[in-house]
């Protein structure tokens, strides 16, 4: 039986691909450009190129490999279908049956932030637990569940999308989901600069974020030095963290909640921050959950890839 598994991570710019052992050992890791024109039709052609240049360079046939795991910008549901990747230029289709026909290898694909989260329970922030949710802090917030070890996927594979709960009904600013109030329009780094435009707006009290380019990290390390606006922002920020989390753990019952994205960098304070609102909101029988900050940073999708294949 082989003992090689590549793991994909399909971006809008770049492929990343990483060979991985079934201990999870990360063996190489490579990029290849996602080339999204034309409907996207060249990216698995590239992907299958790419990975037999790979095993033709290190003498591998294809007994030797378990799988490939592929995570995809779209909702991808449990047979490997993809339905709709519009930042690949990809309608619906059969993602795992396509590069089978590819390769000859069998072939595992799942949403790119449902697959970092199994990144992350398996070899990262969440290892050693098998009821986790990754929450994601960026310019959205993504996410995914694992239950038990495994992904929860839903029906369209567009389970995980904690993002787009609902947390204010005072929100005027449209979601890009289309809706108000959404969890991503307050936690994210979008949401971080947009409470900090407000408050510098509604208050004239001194503050070293005044006349600089508003960035999350800026206001969130001012507020580390002391600011007192900037301490205002975060922890408002906070309150809107916690109030979506206990939603998410109400509904999940989660172990651990893991951080990543790039507000995570803020570090320890981003947990300090959410926790009196998390306790405030949280079912009681859920306040017990842990928090953690991701560790695999953007080789989670590659880690997550490669344990589908094990999974499936």
């Amino acid at each position: 039986m082989g003992n090689t598994i590549f793991g994909v991570d399909v971006g809008g710019t770049t492929v990343k691909i990483g060979m991985f052992d079934k201990d999870g050992n990360k063996l190489d890791v490579w990029e290849i450009p996602t080339r999204t024109g034309e409907g996207g039709i060249n990216i698995l052609p590239d992907i299958a190129a790419s990975i037999q240049e790979k095993m033709t360079n290190q003498g591998l046939s294809r007994e030797d490999v378990v799988g490939i795991g592929i995570g995809v910008p779209g909702p991808v549901d449990d047979t490997g279908t993809v339905h709709v990747a519009v930042n690949l230029g990809w309608g619906t289709f059969n993602i795992s049956e396509t590069m089978e026909g590819l390769t000859g290898i069998p072939t595992a694909a799942g949403n790119d932030a449902n697959v970092a989260a199994l990144g992350e329970c398996w070899k990262g922030g969440g290892k050693g637990h098998k009821d986790m949710v990754l929450v994601t802090l960026g310019t959205g917030v993504g996410g995914g569940i694992i239950a038990n070890g495994r992904l929860l996927t839903g029906a369209t594979g567009a389970g995980g999308e904690i993002g787009h709960i609902h947390i204010d009904d005072n929100e005027t600013d449209r979601c890009n989901c289309g809706n108000y109030g959404c969890f991503e329009e307050s936690a994210s780094a979008t949401g971080v600069v947009r409470l900090a435009k407000r408050m510098l707006a509604a208050t004239k009290e001194d503050s070293t974020l005044r006349g600089k380019r508003l960035t999350a990290r800026l206001v969130l390390d001012e507020a580390k030095n002391g600011d007192k606006v900037a301490v205002k922002i975060a922890e408002q920020y906070g309150y809107y963290l916690g109030k979506g989390l206990a939603v998410v753990a109400s509904v999940t019952n989660p172990e651990m909640i893991v951080l990543g994205g790039g507000v995570s960098r803020a570090g320890g304070i981003l947990i300090d921050m959410l926790k009196p609102s998390f306790i405030k909101y949280c079912f009681p029988g859920a306040r017990d959950c842990k928090f953690a900050l991701a560790t695999l940073g953007n080789d989670a999708g590659m880690y997550g890839a490669a344990r589908l294949v094990l999974q499936k």
